[in-house]
């Protein structure tokens, strides 16, 4: 008999849930439960490829999103009977998680504890666990934590150069996102390579409304993009990355701006959307370069132009490259992103197979560079897989 794995990824305001099934990543049913706590929640799921939708409360609640989302499965008996966890993606698991973890009462303090540093996102993913454990209370329930990939980061490249007081204090540090992503298209890049993980050299680039980049040297990462918050690093969708940290200061001291005034501006407001005044979204952005619009074409090329620089100082940690990997939304589906940054880094050998970049779209995964060219991939990326095969480990 087939065992599937409940995937669950608890937002702020929205519920992914995915039926996962551990050892091929198929996953039969998903669905969302969105806008909760206002009056348009709704929800809706894919089963079997056919879309369909079912009642929220108005101001819907997690718990109650959960609820039906456990009456939805219940029409599915067969199927619910053959889930045999549940996986949580929890965004922060400070320096206390390397690994994922079975849950407990501790393990959640530990969330608890972190929630400071996610403040978006931990109490979220909390509030989902403890719903999750009432609804599916004879399921063993596992974290996967974004930040467990990065533990193996060496403190000369997580520390910031500040006193050092601080890290042993208040654990101010860089830790990471994205380490699901990073972990699943690293693998596959080593299967397309036909090379044992532990003796690859790769660059990942996960490149989405959030966008991080990885260094991993002898299949473990050794750097990263986002820091201590999912701020820092490359130019994001409404993020901005990387700034002169004394700008806030001069923001709230010289233009009036209040601390939450920054934090909206630098989060909400920057990246592609605030500088090209127009979109966060890259397809947008793409069609307006085509009909001349030079604000759009200046965001993306800023967009570009961070993401090169930090493909060049990559390379240079990690050793002989085996492999540069474009993942997320914009990695995946971008051939414009993906031909305009190999174009400025054919001096360091890359050079991309034209047509091939324009074939790798929707889910396909594959080589798109020339063949004198070091490898460069496009994979698709599936972390709810991650969390279920981690998960499945706790199910005996």
């Amino acid at each position: 008999m087939d065992q599937y794995v409940l995937v669950l990824n608890c937002g702020s305001s929205s519920i992914k849930f995915a039926i996962i099934e551990a050892k091929t990543g198929t996953a039969p049913l998903h669905g969302l439960a969105e806008n909760l706590g206002t009056v348009s929640s709704k929800f809706g799921f894919n089963y079997q490829n056919k879309q369909h939708s079912a009642e929220l409360p108005a101001d819907a609640s997690h718990q109650q999103a959960l609820t039906v989302i456990a009456n939805t499965l219940k029409k599915f008996e067969t199927l619910s009977q053959q889930i045999v966890a549940v996986g949580h993606r929890v965004v922060h698991g400070g320096e206390t998680f390397t690994h994922s973890s079975l849950i407990d009462d501790d393990v959640k303090q530990a969330i608890e504890q972190t929630s400071l540093m996610a403040p978006l996102h931990n109490p979220a993913n909390l509030a989902g666990i403890n719903s999750a454990q009432t609804t599916f209370p004879d399921l063993p329930h596992v974290a996967v934590f974004d930040t467990a990939f990065f533990q193996t980061m060496p403190k000369h490249a997580y520390l910031y150069a500040l006193p050092y007081e601080l890290y042993q204090q208040h654990h101010i540090r860089r830790y990471g996102f994205h380490g699901s992503s990073h972990y699943f298209v690293a693998h596959e890049a080593a299967n397309a390579l036909k090379k044992e993980f532990s003796n690859c050299n790769l660059i990942t680039a996960h490149l989405g409304n959030g966008c991080s980049i990885a260094a991993i040297k002898q299949g473990k990462a050794i750097d990263t993009s986002l820091g201590f918050t999912p701020l820092e690093g490359l130019v994001m969708g409404t993020r901005s990355g990387d700034i002169d940290p004394s700008l806030p200061t001069y923001l709230i001291e010289q233009l009036g701006y209040s601390v939450d005034k920054v934090s909206h501006l630098l989060n909400n407001e920057s990246g592609l959307l605030g500088v090209s005044k127009l979109s966060n979204d890259c397809r947008t952005l793409e069609q307006e370069v085509k009909e001349g619009n030079q604000q759009a074409k200046l965001a993306l090329d800023m967009f570009i132009y961070r993401l090169v620089k930090y493909i060049g100082s990559y390379l240079a940690v990690v050793g002989p490259l085996d492999a540069l990997v474009f993942t997320g939304g914009i990695g995946e589906n971008s051939a414009y992103i993906r031909e305009n940054t190999i174009n400025q880094l054919g001096h360091l050998g890359f050079q991309l197979d034209i047509d091939k970049n324009l074939e790798m779209r929707f889910g396909q995964s594959g080589l798109i560079s020339c063949s004198s060219s070091n490898p460069i991939f496009a994979i698709a990326t599936n972390e709810e897989w991650v969390i279920a095969k981690d998960a499945i480990q706790f199910a005996h």
